[in-house]
């Protein structure tokens, strides 16, 4: 989805028919609550990171499934992807201002859930 679409579509005062199959703002919300990722917005909340910090800060993610995951939230703007002229070239990935905008509620909702889990079901620290 192109980011000039949505505006466009926001500007006219129409809103997007979400329970509609053929809504384009369905396909950018399966990406986000996609098993993989709502963690690739999570993990680059920070900071940018390489393909490799990025599936090294995923626990259980493939390489397969993280370059998937990766491209399709490219095509949905949400994220960036910076190749440095190196060789070999240095691939980085980072939020966009609208990937930022999405993964600050994702955050939020990651963050009260850790706060309340019961002390016996919290990873231990360092691990």
């Amino acid at each position: 989805m192109v980011e000039g679409a949505q505006l466009k579509q926001a500007e006219t005062g129409k809103r997007y028919e979400v329970f509609h199959t053929d809504c384009p703002a369905r396909d950018m919300v399966d990406h986000v609550t996609s098993r993989w990722g709502i963690w690739v917005l999570i993990s680059l909340r920070s900071n940018d990171l390489r393909f490799y910090e990025l599936r090294d800060s995923i626990q259980g993610i493939s390489e397969k499934m993280l370059a998937q995951t990766l491209r399709a939230l490219l095509e949905d703007g949400l994220i960036r992807r910076e190749v440095a002229p190196t060789t070999p070239p240095q691939v980085t990935y980072g939020l966009t201002e609208f990937g930022q905008d999405i993964g600050e509620p994702l955050t939020d909702l990651f963050d009260r859930i850790t706060k309340r889990l019961p002390a016996d079901q919290r990873p231990p620290r360092g691990g």
